[in-house]
């Protein structure tokens, strides 16, 4: 990177300060705010801003504010497989994980219902960069529907569903479709590292020679000196979601590995190795959202978007405060859980984005599911296997599910459609009420996560 900085750099003056572990006492919409770290299961949450406590041991925000604003629920989702499809395209792709969504909605929907259309791509291969919503909708007999593409690197997804929970809540639309599709399997190693790229800082990491692999590298490497953690801590991810995602007929890397073969495959980006590192897909996914006002014509089985929170980074790594946390993330589980109303320790489940090993570590940390450098204890316990306390990447992860750049956030909200419905069968988490997705764009310059809750079961 051509700095002499030290890997987790600190800039001087003030720092806005995010973290849970060091949220200020404040009144919040006439809440109280909890400043003891609540345990569940052996999963400690981190105090939250905004939180309080109640009687049964959960922490809740106050949610004062949402009155008057209206629910926005998951009706449907669906995804195709993930991993190398090369009879496939990006409007068969979509038109594939549209149809699944459809069909999981319990009393059927009639596609005329759908007021708005969001997808999620990077446009991989340069294909179709412009327009490329209206291309892929008109393969869906929605002619005539209001269409938008958004890019937003590796969170495309995640944020155009987003994009429909505010369509829905504003009134703009009483059912809205959002998803996302990539195609990068087509295409040479140096293309496919090209368009990896694009999403890292331009002058000073791409064209400097720095890879995706490269800056998630750095980070990991500030991480173990640090935390004096070791790769076989990065492997346990390996091996932890390659063991789920071996159960999951969707998955891409649909087999498990060992610790040792994690830790010996071939080097990468020193410290990570190949078992480290996510695979470059194909596939699509697609989530109905649709208002309080009209959900029960479609679904007598209540999954609320309770809470969404988003955030942006500085692009590049370099020119970030840490490269042990990813601020984005930590900024936008914040926002998700103050709307929803319910802190960490309310979990079920969780899907995070773990393109390399050391995002996951980094995602419980963000995220408040431990405190600072407990990422590796709380893994190493098994507190976050699917028997654990708290369940994480039932599906595999992008790690071994895979990632298809503007599909995965989708892909996650699918999953958590799944578990919140009992429909993730041998993944399935007994009885969850509630369940969050975290997806990243880039090395951390946006992020967005979603927390859903089963109507019923609280």
């Amino acid at each position: 990177m051509g700095s002499n900085r030290p890997l987790d750099n600190t800039r001087p003056g003030p720092r806005r300060a995010f973290s849970p572990l060091t949220a200020p006492d404040r009144d919040h919409g006439g809440g109280v705010v909890a400043q003891t770290p609540s345990v569940r299961g052996g999963v400690r949450s981190a105090p939250v801003r905004g939180l309080t406590p109640r009687d049964d041991g959960k922490i809740l925000y106050d949610t004062s504010e949402r009155s008057g604003v209206n629910d926005a629920y998951v009706i449907g989702a669906g995804q195709t497989p993930f991993g190398a499809m090369p009879g496939e395209s990006y409007r068969s792709l979509f038109a594939s994980a549209v149809d699944a969504a459809v069909a999981g909605v319990e009393t059927g929907i009639d596609r005329d219902d759908i007021d708005e259309v969001i997808v999620g791509s990077l446009g991989v291969g340069g294909r179709q960069l412009g327009l490329s919503a209206p291309a892929a909708t008109e393969h869906l007999g929605l002619d005539g529907v209001p269409s938008t593409r958004v890019e937003n690197a590796c969170a495309a997804s995640g944020y155009a569903v987003r994009q429909a929970v505010q369509a829905v809540k504003s009134g703009m639309a009483d059912v809205a479709l959002a998803g996302g599709v990539e195609l990068m399997t087509d295409m040479s190693s140096d293309v496919t590292k090209y368009w990896l790229g694009v999403s890292g800082e331009t002058e000073w990491e791409r064209l400097t020679g720095t890879t995706f692999a490269g800056v998630y590298a750095q980070m990991a490497s500030a991480y173990l000196d640090r935390y004096d953690a070791t790769p076989e801590d990065l492997s346990l991810v390996s091996v932890k979601n390659h063991a789920n995602g071996a159960t999951n007929p969707k998955a891409h890397l649909d087999f498990e590995c060992s610790l040792a073969e994690a830790t010996d495959a071939p080097t990468v980006a020193d410290p990570l190795t190949l078992y480290h590192c996510c695979p470059t897909s194909d596939g699509a996914a697609a989530v109905l959202v649709a208002s309080g006002d009209v959900v029960d014509e479609y679904t007598s089985e209540r999954v609320r978007v309770a809470g969404v929170g988003a955030a942006s980074d500085r692009v590049g790594l370099f020119q970030r405060e840490s490269y042990t946390s990813i601020t984005a993330a930590e900024r936008a589980g914040q926002r998700a859980y103050e709307r929803a109303g319910v802190g960490p320790a309310a979990l079920d489940f969780a899907e995070v984005h773990d393109c390399f090993a050391i995002a996951e570590l980094l995602a419980y940390e963000d995220l408040g599911f431990c405190e600072r450098g407990e990422a590796p204890e709380l893994l190493a316990a098994g507190r976050t296997d699917p028997d654990g306390a708290l369940p994480v990447n039932t599906s595999g992860g992008l790690k071994s599910k895979g990632h298809p750049i503007g599909a995965t956030g989708a892909g996650q909200l699918t999953e958590a459609f799944d578990q919140l419905t009992g429909a993730a069968g041998d993944r399935q988490v007994p009885d969850p009420t509630y369940g969050l997705t975290h997806n990243v764009g880039g090395s951390g310059g946006a992020a967005v996560v979603h927390i859903l809750e089963r109507e019923g079961r609280a």
